[in-house]
């Protein structure tokens, strides 16, 4: 077995596991990277991008609809499948090529195969031929594998050969007929996509539809999945799935109802992909969690690091927050703070320090595109109150805004500001309407800044956008 000595190994080459070794690079450290699979990660191939491709053609064409003179111009139904070649273009079609050469430009050293842990500071790497390669490393080894769609024990349901996230960001033609069990993120986004792309969609929302968001935020999709012909089942559970001999999938609902479908995609959660990377070989359990300190340093058992502080872990596998960009974010301060270490340098991992992941607590902003968009930051109503803040709510109609009348006839949408009424400063925000994504980083900057109230009414939004829904809420809250 030959072995090579890097100053930091990382196993998992995703969003979070490259910038992990960008940023270790660019601290003049050496840098391998292990994959198993495809370069580029979950979030380039099965998630983020292709997913996004295949809803935005139809939010733009919804978009030209809603408007008088563009609404005339437009004739023809959408073009299926020119949206899916375009959905395949994100996704690179599935080969890695691009990803591996910028490896290459930066000087990161890109092993292929699955990369176990076999002692500590040890990777061992085999690839598709049962060879191995030892990798030792210096000073850390990060841990960046993501997470795996979680499927329930359900009758069934494995035979029946279920769509997970993958599949279903994929799928090389729509069904005819698709089951979607689940109502969070990706059951949601994934309903709005098929059944604006023809297909006849059942919806299976056991916990209700975005039960996480704002509860505005969920009922408006509810009613908009509803007007565009999606069967949106809440409190509906699977008990029993069968596929019968000619592919039709019968899905029999604990209350004896039954719903067939071509296809069922199951986005019910995520499991961590630790099942297989050598955690017990350093006193860890395999197919958990991994527990980290603020600086995403592992902890073992008795909850501090593992001896020397050498394992870390950056992205979904650390469960802080399941979203691409902020396991990005984390990655950006677990490399600083590797190179700190590694040099002697101070560690700054007090709140909003540069090496610690402060905003994975206080300030995670999120995207859900489904139509209407939501964009929210920061804590919920519930969650702020839950956690012991005094708040004050300040809603206002993101319809009644000038800009919103301009961007879309008919446009209605809701805003949300949660305000910390003893420290004066906003600690959540939400935003259901059209095409709300792109508002959504100055309310990040004013929860991540702690901008107070009163300094907010000297940011003027420009007239007339949708942007003056600030003005509104700050008039709303009063001064």
């Amino acid at each position: 077995m030959s072995n090579h000595t890097y100053d930091v190994v990382i196993i998992g080459a995703g969003p979070v596991g490259e910038n992990v070794a960008d940023r270790v690079v660019q601290g003049g450290l050496t840098a391998a990277i292990v994959e198993r699979e495809l370069v580029g990660g979950e979030c380039s191939y099965w998630a983020c991008m292709p997913t996004k491709a295949l809803l935005r053609s139809t939010a733009a064409l919804r978009a030209a609809r809603q408007l008088p003179g563009s609404r005339e111009a437009v004739s023809g139904d959408l073009d299926v499948a020119a949206v899916l070649r375009r959905r395949d273009a994100f996704a690179s079609n599935w080969k890695d090529d691009g990803q591996v050469s910028w490896l290459d430009s930066v000087g990161i050293t890109l092993y292929r195969g699955q990369g176990r842990l076999s002692a500590d500071r040890v990777v061992e790497v085999t690839d598709e031929s049962g060879t191995a390669t030892e990798l030792t490393a210096r000073h850390a080894v990060v841990v960046a594998t993501g997470s795996a769609a979680l499927l329930p024990d359900i009758p069934g349901l494995l035979e029946a050969k279920p769509w997970s996230s993958r599949e279903a960001a994929a799928a090389p033609a729509v069904p005819g007929r698709l089951a979607v069990i689940g109502g969070g993120v990706v059951a949601s986004e994934m309903a709005t996509a098929f059944a604006a792309l023809g297909a006849s969609v059942t919806m299976l929302a056991r916990d209700g539809v975005l039960p996480l968001a704002e509860p505005f935020a969920g009922e408006r999709v509810t009613e908009s999945l509803r007007a565009a012909g999606v069967s949106v089942l809440l409190g509906a559970e699977a008990g029993a799935v069968k596929r019968d001999g000619d592919g039709t999938v019968h899905i029999t609902l604990t209350n004896g109802e039954e719903i067939e479908a071509d296809e069922v995609l199951v986005a019910i959660g995520r499991t961590p992909n630790t099942q297989d990377i050598g955690l017990g070989a350093v006193g860890l359990t395999p197919g958990a969690w991994l527990t980290v300190d603020d600086t995403l340093r592992v902890l073992g058992e008795d909850e501090a690091p593992l001896d020397g502080g050498w394992l870390y872990a950056a992205g979904d596998v650390n469960r802080r927050v399941l979203l691409t960009h902020q396991g990005k974010y984390q990655a950006r301060a677990v490399g600083d703070v590797i190179v700190a270490r590694a040099k002697g340098e101070t560690v700054d991992d007090s709140p909003w320090g540069r090496h610690a992941s402060t905003a994975d607590e206080r300030a995670v902003p999120q995207v859900v595109f489904t139509e209407p968009e939501i964009a929210s930051v920061g804590l919920t109503a519930a969650a702020a109150e839950a956690a012991g803040i005094r708040t004050r709510v300040v809603d206002y109609d993101l319809g009644a805004v000038a800009g919103s009348a301009l961007h879309a006839d008919g446009y209605k949408g809701h805003a949300r500001m949660v305000v910390d009424e003893d420290r004066k400063v906003i600690v959540g925000f939400t935003l259901v309407g059209p095409d709300v994504a792109e508002l959504l980083h100055a309310a990040t900057i004013a929860v991540v800044g702690e901008v107070p109230i009163d300094r907010l009414w000297h940011a003027v939004p420009a007239y007339p956008t949708v942007s003056e829904v600030w003005l509104r809420l700050l008039e709303s809250y009063g001064r």
